[in-house]
């Protein structure tokens, strides 16, 4: 199951568990987001595409961390002027999970980091 979210601008297609880098979210770590702007939506037999969006389904995610990328630096340079100029730019970004994608009765949620741990163990004594 996966879904087509947009958000700061930018589209990105997620499925649950997957680790996104989106534009400066509000919140802690740990706290829940939810993605509003669903323009796609697929569960594997069916595909449904939002004119422009679609209601009904919902992307839920959790903040991992905030950070900021590896600076850029703009470099601007006249020749025979003895004219540059240097400037450095660090964006802003959040690291977000996705949790859950739900629509209508189905849902996709992610399994605890922990669970899956366990679960292998036990799987291989058998």
């Amino acid at each position: 199951m996966f879904a087509v979210i947009k958000t700061g601008g930018k589209q990105y297609r997620v499925a649950a568990n997957d680790v996104i880098t989106v534009a400066t979210l509000e919140g802690e770590a740990g706290a829940a987001v939810t993605f509003g702007d669903v323009l796609l939506f697929g569960d594997g037999e069916t595909t449904q595409v939002g004119t422009p969006l679609l209601s009904g389904i919902g992307v839920t995610g959790e903040i991992v961390q905030h950070g900021r990328t590896r600076k850029v630096i703009a470099f601007k340079k006249r020749r025979r002027q003895n004219s540059r100029r240097r400037r450095g730019h660090r964006q802003d970004f959040t690291l977000v999970r996705i949790t859950e994608i739900s629509a209508g009765g189905k849902s996709s949620k992610a399994e605890p980091r922990k669970a899956k741990a366990q679960a292998a163990p036990a799987a291989a004594a058998e």
